[in-house]
């Protein structure tokens, strides 16, 4: 009884109704809990709802698309002449975002070859993976970099000016870049500093205003090396 679930039924090759509309109906339930999954993992960072939209459909049309093939090579062709005259045009994705379509493009290819059982153990196994790392925050960074634009007077030695401030606060930091500004009168000290996510970012900012004379103080959250 349970083998016969997660039998492939692709040696069937006529398409009956009765299977296409049960392909479609399993390809979307395994859409919803992909759907789902990714809208409660990424609560932190937030989501489009395009994507999750996006992600409930494709495995229906992944499923068609296979349905369509079957075994008949020369209707593969056609398909893939077709859809290449389709033009994707969207920025890179998430490393995140991108496992989740090729997680609903599996799914959605294996209801298509109909071995249901194996794409509902595959999709679920897979989310609830998804789940746990989420819930224990696997691969988070402990520490952040930030980048730390610092405008100071001409007459304040650069060199040592807030290492007391960064030693207060616990920061790791690299002097980057100094450069002069206002014809010479200021100086522009860049840096690169690995703060504990718990710091008090206000305070610590204050603490440089109060050694750089309430000057212009600019903190980047995800910089990158094109910023120094």
């Amino acid at each position: 009884m349970l083998e016969s679930i997660f039998t492939s039924t692709e040696a069937a090759t006529d398409l009956t109704l009765t299977h296409a509309i049960l392909t479609i109906l399993i390809s979307i339930l395994l859409g919803l809990i992909i759907s789902f999954t990714y809208m409660k993992t990424s609560l932190r960072s937030g989501y489009s709802p395009n994507f999750t939209l996006t992600m409930v459909v494709l495995p229906a049309i992944v499923a068609v698309i296979i349905l369509l093939i079957g075994s008949n090579i020369a209707r593969a062709f056609s398909l893939a002449g077709a859809f290449s005259i389709i033009r994707f045009r969207s920025a890179p994705g998430d490393p995140k975002d991108i496992a989740y379509v090729l997680l609903t493009m599996a799914a959605g290819l294996a209801v298509g070859v109909g071995s249901f059982g194996y794409a509902a153990l595959f999709t679920v196994c897979l989310c609830v993976l998804m789940f746990i790392l989420n819930v224990t925050k696997f691969g988070l960074k402990k520490s952040a970099q930030r980048l730390l634009k610092v405008t100071i007077p001409e007459d304040l030695a650069y060199e040592e000016a807030f290492d007391e401030v960064f030693k207060k606060f616990n920061i790791v930091y690299e002097l980057k870049k100094v450069r002069t500004t206002e014809l010479g009168s200021l100086y522009e000290l860049v840096y690169l500093v690995t703060m504990d996510p718990v710091t008090n970012q206000k305070q610590f900012l204050d603490a440089i205003r109060v050694r750089n004379g309430n000057l212009d103080i600019a903190l980047t959250m995800s910089p990158t090396t094109t910023d120094y």
